[in-house]
């Protein structure tokens, strides 16, 4: 009953996430390779589990929804950063793979190390199941850091062709520049104007701007 829950659950996770994702990134081939570094930690966790015999229990159980949630996380993270750089540097592949992976390698591998330390904190209970909870997410989320830091790029780069498309290139939704934003108000500051006052000062400003570069 509770291995048929987990699978259910599971299926239903990666749908809603693979639906998020597509919407995002506008790509269908792209969102089943991005989904392949973040499987693979599942099964890896699966199969610790039954070599050391540890058995399926309502606190066990928890341990797959909570690392795929969070190792997917680190997957659109790197995907963003990539589209970003895929338009900055012209439909370069390789180079963008490389840059997106130097900016965004770093705060993934940090985030994952303090996560890992943080689950196996739990390691040290009393209580069986919150000690095999601790150990089994902390495994599980070093394996996602390493799919998604080695294996992601190496996906992209083996099938550039197939996945990366002009589609993929456009996102779904434009977010605020934030360096331009960041610019403006220190050109508001340096007039002795208040930061972020009126959308036509902010105009002014972005033409004023414009003129001096």
């Amino acid at each position: 009953y509770m291995v048929t829950n987990l699978g259910i659950s599971i299926a239903l996770a990666i749908c809603v996430i693979a639906l998020m994702m597509a919407s995002l990134f506008k790509s269908s081939r792209m969102v089943a390779i991005a989904l392949v570094p973040n499987l693979f930690p599942l099964l890896f966790t699966a199969g610790v589990m039954g070599w050391f015999g540890i058995a399926i229990k309502p606190s066990t159980v928890l341990v797959f929804s909570i690392a795929f949630g969070i190792s997917v996380d680190d997957t659109i993270h790197f995907l963003a950063k990539y589209r970003q750089e895929l338009n900055m540097k012209s439909w370069n592949i390789r180079e963008a793979v490389l840059l997106a992976l130097k900016e965004t390698g770093v705060s993934m591998m940090y985030t994952s190390i303090v996560l890992f330390f943080g689950f196996m904190m739990f390691a040290i209970s009393n209580f069986e199941g919150t000690r095999f909870l601790g150990v089994l997410v902390s495994i599980t989320l070093a394996v996602a850091m390493s799919t998604n830091l080695l294996l992601l790029p190496s996906l992209l780069l083996e099938f550039e062709k197939a996945l990366t498309t002009r589609s993929f290139s456009e996102p779904f939704f434009s977010l605020l520049d934030e360096e331009e934003d960041i610019e403006l108000e220190e050109l508001e500051i340096q007039q002795g104007l208040s930061p972020g006052k009126g959308d036509e000062q902010h105009e002014a400003l972005k033409r004023q701007r414009e003129q001096n570069t």
